[in-house]
């Protein structure tokens, strides 16, 4: 008798429809293993033959935190190219990458969690280094072509499943976890919702990533908008995965419900899939899932719809078909290819600020490069480890020649003397450190900094006569970093002891900073504060540690100096025919992911050593390697530029572009403000309202959105527009008048003439960027369609076109506008808001002071309240009461009085509430108002109230 060989489940075999596949697969599965499946990592079921599978894998700017990769500059200075074809091809770079380093390491996830979206409205904020702009439409296509990069060209199965970050409406890192964004309507629809919507709708991205803060009183995991928006984009299932630790946030520091049941409850039916909690261990989610179901929060099909999009996440990245899988073999990895792709990137995202004359150096120059960055490739949070790397005195001597560059990095250098009069001292770096190193580093000899930083085997510092001479870097705000002569930092590991062990600063949580703090008791020594433990050095027999909680139990210490680095710059600067100070930041410190900035203006030690730098020669060029705009005083500084940090060819690129072998053509993703007090509050959202980006800000700009120059001339001609039905076609010709060839970056705006509410004042429609030979023109045409002129009309809780005179501006900057041209386009005009009809949703308002939008009920809704149960006014304009009203009713929770006025006049119907209540316990209460025709309604809030709605009646 032969054994007959089992039939092939259904949800194996590909000549089957996905959808039919994943309901085989699903039917098979028990109600333990797709709780378990809700889990970031979900277990193997091995009856079914169906491997482990995990969401998430950074992949921001490269394969990150899985060792050696190639790594390309921050995500803002792939904004900053205004490439989307450049960008596609880094998405396809990193992608491939992804599926050869998984070929080795399982752990290696191809959900990855890549690109961030958010938009940068305010500099200050800490993941300013993650996003692409300010602006929604460059961010979309900057995303949109890194997605389907990353997404790859088949047409049914993926090379990667892109999750976008962070929705929605976040990026401030202080209180992120708790801190709600108040985010209006108009600003919702036309600036927040944009970015992640055209994303979407272009079909390259697998699912999103709710982000840790709030929206409107709401928790974003938690929002109705991933119902009612999100997945309305697209017919394909979308899969929505949690960040790290949010879900218990919920309850935890957020408070926004009693228990674990309510909260995973409520998440998983306003839409997340996949909960990243509790890191491997995913038996608490599986507990609370499960209780969830006993209570009656949760239903089976709540759960499976769930796992179905899992799962169709999965078959498309082809685990179910390792047959048909077309990029199941790819290992393209660190090629020649990618090697020059992050070197191309690097080179166009170089923006020169300005430029006198000073550049491109001439042959033979001698240069001073100076400055804390001057040798440093810095790394961020979501960069993989580097197999290469580049600084710009690296980059310089190769392209110059090192005879002809002198190098200062101006750090202070410094011994620190104890209260016994002895001084801190490094023990010399041995062999048995040496091995230990190779031991740290990964497959292609990349050291590893983290390894290193928390390592316990080598000795603590101790103290002697002489002491160690250390490079003390103030990085601003009072944090410093202190490095040993072999180039360690001075970090502190789990046991408390200080050691000089870390490559560079780095970690989750940095152990590598300090702050100096006066002492009480001595006039000129000093306590040393350890900021990742928050506690003081003091010295032990076995050797210098952090143990002292109490300053009064800390050490006090003398700092030494023995040179200043003003002193050293000041010598190189003097002897060079042009000097360059590589400024900036540390990826790692003052702004990054769980910090905000809290200054546009450069760290203070960094000013010094510009000021010394300028003092000794006028040549002189400041070169700013950040992930953050500055404000500079650039009054006699021949030339400004800016780099993101760059990745593995920073240094090299940023040589070939000082040199002239590539014209500069990287644009500003974002507004450079002159000043911390052209800035909004840190958490004001309201980019109509606090007039903020280049779309509303009314001030002078350091440097404006979209600029950047080049060592070519371009003019602008012959603008066309034409209006067929689907929207506007622009063209013109941009022509290289210069005698170098370049890129430039062309750029189209359009502005409502006369709009009958605030509009931008100029908004980017699109841009393209062209490579011209001298002497060379090209003819750029843009279809722009009507929608992209469109606001959303409060009165009408929809998107309007207002009818009138729309201008087109083309140019090469925001502000530097070379063409223009007005078109006249039928629209719906504006009619009045039919509040007999409708009433007022108060989040509806027209114009707002001292209130903030809040949840109207924690599953759906908003209501208004004033800020700190104060005092608040909204404003409605053009309400239409017909021939007349007599009534008004307010849905309101809370206590307090809302007073109801007409067109700015004193309140003739206060409406109070007599009795305490709930946030979200509602009452409507009804008075007396009498109304006609078209008027301005005013509402004063004051209180802690929660106003709903205002209904009128005849």
């Amino acid at each position: 008798m032969t054994a007959q060989t089992p039939p092939t489940p259904p949800f194996r075999d590909p000549q089957l429809p996905f959808a039919k596949r994943i309901d085989d697969l699903l039917a098979r599965l028990t109600l333990d293993e797709r709780i378990a499946f809700l889990h970031q990592f979900a277990p193997a079921v091995e009856r079914l033959g169906v491997a482990a599978f995990r969401t998430g894998q950074e992949a921001l700017h490269g394969v990150a935190w899985m060792g050696p990769a190639t790594v390309f500059p921050q995500a803002v200075g792939l904004g900053a190219t205004w490439n989307d074809e450049l960008v596609r091809r880094i998405g396809e770079a990193v992608s491939t990458e992804t599926r050869a380093m998984r070929a080795r390491d399982e752990r290696v996830g191809l959900n990855v969690w890549s690109p961030t979206v958010n938009l940068l409205r305010h500099p200050l904020w800490g993941r300013n280094e993650e996003g692409y702009s300010e602006d929604p439409r460059l961010t979309s296509a900057i995303a949109t072509a890194y997605t389907r990069g990353l997404r790859g060209d088949h047409p049914v199965y993926w090379r990667t499943a892109p999750v976008l970050k962070h929705w929605l409406a976040h990026n401030n890192e202080t209180d992120r976890d708790t801190s709600s964004a108040s985010v209006r309507p108009r600003v919702l629809h036309e600036y927040d919702l944009r970015a992640f919507r055209e994303t979407v709708e272009a079909g390259a991205v697998a699912g999103v990533m709710p982000a840790y803060n709030l929206v409107n009183g709401r928790p974003n995991h938690v929002s109705p908008y991933l119902r009612e928006h999100l997945r309305t984009w697209t017919e394909q299932d979308l899969l929505v995965c949690s960040d790290a630790g949010a879900p218990s946030n919920l309850v935890d520091s957020e408070h926004y419900f009693d228990t674990h049941e309510e909260s995973t409850a409520a998440a998983v039916l306003a839409g997340v899939d996949s909960f990243t909690d509790h890191g491997t261990d995913g038996s608490r989610i599986a507990e609370r899932v499960r209780g969830a179901l006993v209570q009656g929060l949760l239903s089976e099909a709540d759960i499976d719809a769930a796992v179905r999009r899992q799962l169709a996440v999965r078959f498309r990245l082809g685990e179910f078909d390792p047959g048909l899988d077309p990029y199941a073999g790819a290992a393209d990895f660190d090629t020649p290819a990618h090697r020059a792709l992050a070197q191309e990137a690097a080179e166009q995202a170089v923006v020169l600020l300005k430029n006198d004359g000073l550049l491109p150096l001439a042959p033979g120059v001698r240069v001073a490069v100076v400055g804390l960055l001057a040798d440093e490739c810095k790394l961020d949070w979501y960069s993989g480890t580097l197999i290469h790397r580049s600084t710009p005195l690296e980059g310089l001597y190769e392209r110059f020649g090192a005879e002809y560059v002198d190098f200062a990095e101006g750090v202070d250098r410094v011994r620190l003397r104890t209260s016994s009069g002895a001084y801190l001292s490094v023990p010399l770096h041995g062999e048995a450190d040496d091995e230990a190193d190779d031991e740290a580093c990964g497959a292609e000899g990349a050291l590893d900094p983290a390894l290193l930083a928390g390592r316990t085997d080598l000795p603590p510092l101790t103290t002697d006569a002489a002491g160690t001479e250390l490079a003390l870097i103030d990085w601003g705000d009072g944090v410093l970093t202190l490095r040993a002569p072999d180039g360690r930092y001075l970090s502190v590991a789990d046991d408390g002891f200080v050691r000089a062990s870390a490559d560079q600063p780095g970690g989750w949580v940095v152990q590598e900073t300090f702050r100096l703090e006066p002492s009480g008791t001595h006039e000129s020594g000093h306590l040393l504060k350890h900021i990742g433990t928050g506690r003081y050095v003091s010295v032990a027999a076995d050797g210098v540690q952090v143990a002292a909680e109490d300053a009064a139990e800390g050490e006090i210490l003398q700092l030494e100096f023995t040179e200043r680095g003003e002193d050293a710059v000041a010598r190189a600067a003097a002897g060079a025919d042009v000097v360059l100070v590589v400024a900036g930041n540390d990826p790692h410190i003052n702004g990054r992911e769980t910090q905000d900035r809290t200054t546009l203006r450069l760290p203070a030690h960094q000013e010094r050593l510009l000021r010394s730098a300028r003092a000794a020669n006028p040549h002189t060029a400041l070169v700013l390697v950040s992930a953050y705009p500055y404000a500079v005083d650039h009054t006699d500084l021949p030339a400004v530029l800016w780099t993101a940090h760059g990745g593995q060819a920073a240094g090299t690129a940023l040589s070939r572009v000082l040199a002239g072998d590539v014209s500069p053509a990287g644009r500003l993703p974002q507004t450079w403000y002159a000043s911390d007090e052209d800035l909004p509050g840190l958490l004001d959202y309201d980019v109509i309202g606090g007039r903020q980006t280049y779309l509303y800000f009314e001030g002078t700009p350091l440097f404006p959105f979209g600029h950047g120059l080049s060592y070519a001339r371009f003019s602008y001609t012959g603008l066309e527009v034409s209006t067929p039905t689907s929207g506007l076609r622009v063209s013109f010709t941009v022509t290289n008048t210069g005698t170098v060839a370049a890129d430039e970056v062309a750029q189209l705006y359009t502005r409502a003439v006369d709009p009958s509410v605030p509009r931008p004042r100029r908004e980017l429609a699109a841009h393209r960027r062209v490579h011209l030979a001298p002497g060379a023109a090209t003819t750029l045409t843009f279809e722009v369609p009507l929608s992209a002129l469109e606001f959303w009309d409060v009165a009408h809780g929809r998107p309007r076109l207002e009818p009138g005179p729309h201008e087109l501006l083309v140019g090469a900057s925001s502000e530097d506008i070379r063409l223009r041209a007005t078109v006249e386009l039928d629209g719906e005009p504006a009619a009045p808001r039919p509040v007999r009809e409708l009433g007022l949703a108060a989040a509806d308002f027209d114009v707002q002071r001292n209130t903030s939008i809040v949840d109207r009920t924690k599953v759906t809704g908003d209501s208004v309240t004033p800020v700190d149960g104060g005092a608040g006014e909204l404003v409605f304009h053009a309400c239409d009461f017909g021939d007349g009203v007599r009534r008004v009713t307010v849905e309101v929770a809370g206590e307090g009085v809302v007073e109801i006025s007409l067109d700015g006049g004193s309140p003739i119907t206060p409406v109070t509430l007599d009795a305490t209540k709930g946030p979200y316990e509602y009452t409507t209460l009804a008075a007396e108002f009498t109304a006609a025709g078209v008027r301005d309604v005013h509402l004063g809030l004051r209180g802690p109230l929660r106003l709903a709605h205002v209904g009128f009646s005849g």
